[in-house]
Order: C-alpha cells, then sequence, then structure tokens
C-alpha cells in the first residue's frame, strides 16, 4: 500500500493541472516528487532550498495574491522551526494556506528528535481560525487535501504519517464519524491510531467515534455520543497527550465529565528504534491502550 506522502505530490500535481490558483511550496524536502509538475508549472512550483522561515514568507506573499498555495515539509520544519512566521506571516495578515507536513510525531526516529514533531497540533492550538486534518489512510489523506485547498482562503494544516489503518473511511472534513457504538464511555480515536483503538476496545461497552478532522473540535457529536455512553471520555491522539482536553472539556462544559488523554508523551526517548517500538514505549499499541482504557473506566464506576 502507498503511503498518505506518496498520494500527496501525485494528488496536488492534479491539483495543479486543475487550478491556476494553487501553487506548490517547498524547502527541498519533498522536490523529487513534483519534478514533472514543475516542468509544466516552473512558475507555480517553488523550492526555496533549506529556508523554512522564508518558506512560509513566501506562501503568505503569494496567498496575498490570491494564489493558493501548498506548503510541504517535515512537521517540525514547517510548524515549529518557522512558527513567528505562521503566526505573523500567515495569522496576522489573513493569509490563507494548506500546510502540509511529513514525518509526524515520530515517523522517522532515525532521524533523530529534530524529525520529531509531537507537539505541532498544539502549538497551533494557540493561533486562531486553523482547521487540522489528521488522515488515517492515504484514501483520507486524498480527500482531505482536495478539502484543504478548495477551503476558499482558510489556513489549513493537513498532518501526514507513515503510520496508517488497514483501510480508508468515508470522510467529509468537517465531522467525527461514529464507528462503534457502546454504553459504558467514549473513545474518540485520531487518525492513524483507529485500528489501535478498536483491536485495545475489542469486547468492551464503549462508543468509538473516529476523528480526522480535529479543529473545529466536532463537539456536537461528542456530545450526542455522550447521550448514551456516558460522560467519561477518552482521547487517543497521535501527538501529545491532552491536545483536545480543553476541547473536550468545552463541548461539555454544562455536564460533570471526566477526561483521560493519552498520546505521545513529554518524555524524550533519545534511541533510534522503530515507529512501532516508538509507539509502544508512549502506551499507544493496543495492549498498552486496553490496559489504560479498562483502568480508566473502571475507576469511573
Amino acid at each position: 500500500m502507498d503511503t498518505m506522502r506518496d498520494r500527496f505530490a501525485p494528488v496536488v500535481s492534479r491539483l495543479l493541472d486543475e487550478d491556476p490558483r494553487v501553487a506548490v511550496v517547498l524547502a527541498e524536502i519533498g522536490k523529487d516528487g513534483f519534478a514533472e509538475a514543475m516542468r509544466r508549472h516552473p512558475d507555480r512550483v517553488i523550492n526555496v532550498g533549506i529556508r523554512e522561515q522564508l518558506l512560509v514568507g513566501a506562501a503568505a506573499g503569494l496567498a496575498l495574491t490570491g494564489m493558493r498555495p501548498v506548503v510541504h515539509t517535515f512537521a517540525s520544519f514547517l510548524v515549529e522551526r518557522p512558527f513567528e512566521q505562521v503566526k505573523l506571516d500567515l495569522g496576522h495578515q489573513d493569509a490563507g494556506a494548506v500546510l502540509v507536513s511529513a514525518a509526524a510525531s515520530f515517523d522517522w526516529p532515525a532521524g533523530g528528535y529534530t524529525h520529531m514533531a509531537p507537539g505541532d497540533v498544539a502549538l497551533l492550538d494557540t493561533l486562531d481560525g486553523w482547521t487540522v486534518h489528521v488522515p488515517g489512510h492515504p484514501d483520507e489523506a486524498e480527500t482531505l487535501l482536495r478539502h484543504a485547498v478548495a477551503a476558499g482562503d482558510d489556513k489549513v494544516y493537513v498532518r501526514l504519517s507513515v503510520q496508517a489503518n488497514a483501510g480508508g473511511r468515508p470522510v467529509d472534513g468537517e465531522s467525527f464519524l461514529p464507528v462503534r457504538q457502546g454504553r459504558s464511555g467514549v473513545i474518540v480515536a485520531v487518525g492513524p491510531l483507529l485500528d489501535s483503538v478498536l483491536d485495545a476496545t475489542e469486547g468492551m461497552d464503549v462508543t468509538v467515534l473516529y476523528a480526522t478532522t480535529v479543529r473545529p473540535f466536532d463537539g456536537a457529536a461528542l456530545r450526542r455520543a455522550t447521550g448514551t455512553a456516558g460522560t467519561d471520555v477518552v482521547l487517543v491522539e497521535p501527538y501529545l497527550a491532552g491536545t483536545s482536553a480543553r476541547a473536550v472539556d468545552e463541548a461539555l462544559s454544562d455536564v460533570p465529565h471526566r477526561v483521560l488523554g493519552l498520546g505521545v508523551g513529554r518524555r524524550e526517548l533519545r534511541r533510534y528504534g522503530r515507529v512501532e517500538e516508538h509507539a509502544a514505549a508512549h502506551g499507544l499499541d493496543a495492549r498498552s491502550l486496553r490496559e489504560r482504557i479498562e483502568g480508566f473506566l473502571g475507576q469511573g464506576r
């Protein structure tokens, strides 16, 4: 199966052909995937070199002229390193762009901590007006990329990962998708962690909501789910643990509730290892998830 990032360049190359507003801005990383598109559209595929601040600044400039820039590099170089430009050049100037990241929280352990960005979504949460998509399968990534580019002049972040579920599901760029119904708690599984959550909760009387668009947070879907499953909520996110806890609190602010945030821990893991080893070390494998979910829901009875 191809990865989300394998799907990214062909999809956006087609969008370049279809829409004269679309431009692509790169910082060396990913340029090979756009070699043919660069030949066809040399004025709309721009490689700024290893200059991540310029990457975002150039995209903002394009947006201010009416273009729809798609900006791509690793998450740590796209959100963290040029954060001032994301905050000012895009946010402060109301310049829309589609930021598309790779490497996620620990997709390339051999690259070391410089290539890991478990705090990217939490960092964007400090800014106003961002839509955040976290697909869990290449098919979903294609759908959400098209949504993002078509979203007028909105500011959109699309978080791609090598981690993926076995199959794609129908996603609409807005809503949480109920995939399991129960009466003893609500699990919100984000993006590529859905399969692990379904394995972990097999046989448990819980509702599972699948989230691929996490900002705006679908509080209405969560409230509907808690109507039958109760107000114990477990967030399982492929980035910093507890990132969406505030959104849950806001959605359930008028009712007593409990929230358990599972995700990437703050402790830095200094051995390279493999993706699967990092997931297990952060408690995101099915066995660890089941233990933690059962413990939390059992405490509420």
